[in-house]
């Protein structure tokens, strides 16, 4: 197996895991209004999500980290792509 298909194979696996894992905060967030009526049910939906919100993000940090590491290409069409809406 190539490298290259060796880093592909990395990177899809991270942002699957973290759109999957983060599919279920914004699940939360979006039944939030039609299933917490009041204060404390409000409180009790959002803290299932609590303890695992910033374990999420070290999923969608980690890939960042896999694409510039893995594929260089991408991370610099990325920034500059993010560069001309500035100028």
């Amino acid at each position: 197996m190539e490298l290259s298909v060796l880093w592909f194979i990395l990177i899809a696996v991270l942002y699957i895991g973290y759109f999957v894992l983060e599919g279920f905060d914004f699940g939360v967030g979006i039944l939030l209004p039609f299933l917490g009526k009041t204060d404390t049910q409000r409180r009790v939906i959002i803290n299932t999500v609590g303890p695992h919100w910033d374990g999420n993000e070290v999923w969608l940090l980690t890939a960042g980290g896999a694409t510039l590491a893995g594929v260089p290409q991408w991370d610099a069409t990325r920034f500059a792509g993010g560069y001309q809406p500035l100028f």
